[in-house]
């Protein structure tokens, strides 16, 4: 295999990988925002809705409607995380450094990236 088809199925993978990216941000977002609301001020936070209690509704249901909300709050934040680390993975494709280790600096395997795309680490150094 020459050197220029090495690195067009290079670009291949990586305009594989930013397509896959993008649509898994795509879906966290679209989840997210079936329970909660961008913030405005700061980019990329989300705020969980608090359920609306309606005059009359028993101890037990505003109960239930807390619970559930704390366990938004839960789901929010780790799909808050789960965009930085999209991002992050996006931002270094543009910086031409997508597919390193952060720890040791070597290539992280292919069939990694293509399972967790925004992986920072390669499987040793995980």
């Amino acid at each position: 295999m020459n050197v220029k088809t090495k690195k067009k199925l290079e670009e291949e993978f990586i305009a594989q990988q930013r397509a896959a990216l993008l649509q898994a941000k795509k879906d966290i977002e679209e989840r997210l925002s079936s329970f909660a609301t961008q913030s405005k001020e700061n980019k990329g936070e989300w705020s969980s809705n608090m359920p609306n209690f309606d005059e009359g509704t028993s101890l037990e249901e505003e109960a239930d409607e807390v619970e559930e909300f704390g366990m938004r709050l839960a789901l929010e934040k780790n799909m808050e995380e789960q965009l930085k680390a999209i991002d992050l993975a996006l931002s270094k494709i543009k910086k031409g450094t997508y597919g390193f280790c952060e720890k040791c600096g070597k290539p992280i395997p292919r069939s990694r990236l293509k399972a967790y795309p925004q992986a920072n680490f390669c499987q040793k150094c995980k």
